[in-house]
């Protein structure tokens, strides 16, 4: 049994519930520990479609929303984090945005190669040499984004797959795209960064968690430490698929998860 979830959304960005409804779901689930995990506000010159109104001006009553179910909780215990979207060419924005508020973690979400937005279908109508070229750029760019200091864990270590899921299995098969997410990996390792397993990948057409099998192979064998996420932006996503995500991390030796309290990791056995 999974004890601590530490991706969920609200609506502040693209959720559909408040901070309170989504505490009230995980309150009716075994959870020890409810991480709320936020996107963070993008800086000048990115931008989300999905997002709903303001998230810079919105983004402290989501964090004072939180704060507030923290000290009130009765079920499982809160926890402040943020979904930093990972933005290279502006280091100075993620260092004030990760030191304006009292997080226990922060969970790096590679979403942006450059400027452009890898989630986005539009932008993967191109030539297979293209996308083979970016999904290298993507682990080369996680490698430093797991050496930064900046976060706690790694999002959904193969999101990239989402618009291109044949094309990156083929990518996956090549033993240099193995060893350079071995690399990858090893960094996470020597950081203390965790790898997150998620349930976000079972709710997609290709019905696979995030990482794939031959990520999670890697992982296991380097021995880094994992969390769990069920990336839920709906009432009904909490704790979504964690049984087949329990089942999954066990097949690959994995018997304990992280959470953290101010930044500074904790192991619970699941």
């Amino acid at each position: 049994m999974i004890l601590a979830d530490l991706h969920n959304h609200t609506r502040i960005s693209h959720g559909e519930a408040s901070a309170a409804q989504m505490y009230a779901a995980a309150c009716r689930t075994p959870l020890e520990y409810y991480g709320f995990s936020e996107h963070s506000p993008l800086p000048p010159g990115f931008a989300c479609p999905l997002y709903r109104g303001d998230l810079a001006a919105d983004f402290p009553d989501y964090v004072r929303e939180v704060l507030a179910l923290k000290e009130a909780a009765t079920g499982p215990k809160v926890l402040l984090g943020a979904e930093l979207d990972w933005i290279p060419s502006n280091p100075g924005w993620m260092r004030d945005f990760v030191a304006a508020y009292p997080f226990d973690y922060l969970i790096g979400g590679l979403h942006f190669l450059d400027r452009l937005a890898v989630g986005s279908p539009k932008n993967w109508d191109c030539a297979e040499e293209e996308k083979t070229r970016r999904y290298a750029a993507y682990y080369r760019e996680m490698a430093r984004m797991a050496a930064s200091g900046l976060v706690d864990v790694v999002a959904h270590p193969d999101f990239i797959k989402v618009r291109s899921y044949e094309s990156f299995q083929a990518w996956l098969d090549l033993p240099e795209s193995r060893e350079l997410i071995r690399k990858t990996l090893a960094v996470m390792k020597k950081a203390g960064v965790a790898l997150e397993i998620s349930s976000a990948g079972l709710r997609k057409d290709f019905e696979e968690p995030y990482p794939a099998p031959a990520i999670m192979a890697l992982a296991a064998d380097l021995g880094v430490p994992v969390a769990f996420g069920s990336d839920a932006h709906t009432t009904a996503d909490t704790v979504s698929g964690f049984d087949r995500l329990a089942e999954y991390a066990r097949s690959f030796g994995y018997a304990q998860s992280l959470f953290f309290l101010a930044r500074k990791p904790y192991f619970l056995d699941f």
